[in-house]
């Protein structure tokens, strides 16, 4: 693994919450993006070298939906940028994680994502990804 790539935060209305972590980061929003497929409207900041994902969910059956049903508003996920996401869902899986999602999907910000069960990750939903090139 690289880097953190970014903190994604659950949000129930993104609208107001742009507002209030524009005001917070003393910067607006970079891009806003749609990912039909995880049913989740999402919003990137930027703070310093880090980004802040924000999600929104677009239909009650969505993983952003249900989350928030039952945590609350909040961290939902960290994710980290890797060089090789096929080579590093193999490595993770022979050390014996659990992974949602064996074959990289394309999420949001141009990436392939893959995510790992947060009950192998002490309770942290991780994300891994990887840039579309």
């Amino acid at each position: 693994m690289n880097k953190i790539e970014h903190i994604g935060i659950a949000v129930k209305n993104l609208e107001s919450s742009n507002l209030l972590f524009s005001k917070l980061f003393g910067e607006t929003h970079y891009k806003t993006e749609s990912v039909e497929s995880e049913g989740v409207k999402t919003s990137f900041f930027k703070v310093g070298s880090n980004k802040i994902e924000l999600l929104e969910a677009t239909n009650p059956e969505s993983p952003i939906a249900k989350f928030i049903d039952r945590k609350g508003e909040g961290i939902h996920h960290i994710a980290f940028d890797v060089g090789d996401i096929v080579e590093e869902v193999k490595r993770l899986v022979n050390e014996g994680f659990v992974v949602l999602n064996e074959t990289p999907k394309k999420g949001a910000d141009n990436k392939l994502v893959v995510f790992l069960h947060p009950k192998g990750t002490n309770g942290v939903l991780i994300e891994l990804c990887q840039e579309i090139i």
